[in-house]
């Protein structure tokens, strides 16, 4: 499903380039679900942010079910994301001026597809939140907008969900009933899952567990 090779990421200084990831070679399977865990500034969020394409490596490959994501062009690589992947952020990035159903809709628009409101109604419906559809974010509490994230990263049925500490906003309790949701979603659907978190408790709900520390990442 994704193949990392040789994967770098350095950031221009005036005292020379700053390595944040070195040399990363890793793959996660088909249905797969896998915790990145390391200490705060060891580089979890640039891997995420490699692996959606959302930023470019320095040198080395990522291969997602088959295409090179260096491959394609800005273009493609939108279209590719809204197809093929799902995000759920710890920030939620929901368009605040847009509707719960809205929102989840976007990425199916993205991909180009029609008669997205139904699909999109589904999602809203499977997070629990279908009596919520023209609800804004303003109007939703912490833990209903990050389950509107959820859908909106569900909705295409990606190939790969990405989580970047989803439930890092939100109480104990809340965190739990949404990453309760998401793992259940997840193996309903047999996405594979690359949570970044820095919660034991949470990685422990993996298959696998890899640490990244000092520009590496090995099994933890």
């Amino acid at each position: 499903m994704l193949k990392l090779t040789g994967l770098s990421k350095s950031y221009p200084h005036s005292s020379g380039p700053i390595a944040v990831l070195t040399g990363i070679n890793a793959e996660v399977k088909t249905s797969e679900r896998v915790a990145v865990l390391g200490p705060s500034g060891s580089g979890k969020s640039t891997l995420l942010a490699l692996l959606s394409g959302l930023d470019q490596p320095t040198s080395g490959t990522i291969e997602l079910a088959g295409t090179v994501l260096g491959s394609l062009s800005e273009r493609q690589l939108t279209s590719y994301r809204a197809r093929y992947l799902g995000i759920v952020f710890q920030q939620f990035h929901l368009m605040a001026h847009l509707s719960a159903l809205e929102n989840v809709m976007l990425p199916l628009r993205i991909a180009g597809l029609h008669d997205v409101g139904p699909r999109a109604t589904e999602a809203l419906n499977d997070v629990g939140l279908g009596h919520r559809l023209s609800h804004r974010p303003q109007q939703l509490s912490g833990g209903e907008c990050q389950r509107v994230a959820i859908a909106r990263a569900i909705v295409g049925e990606p190939a790969l969900i990405l989580a970047d500490e989803p439930s890092g906003n939100l109480d104990s309790k809340t965190g739990e009933q949404v990453m309760t949701l998401l793992f259940d979603l997840v193996r309903q659907r047999h996405s594979t899952l690359v949570l970044v978190t820095h919660n034991e408790h949470l990685a422990s709900w993996c298959d696998r567990r890899l640490l990244l520390n000092g520009g590496r990442l090995v099994d933890a």
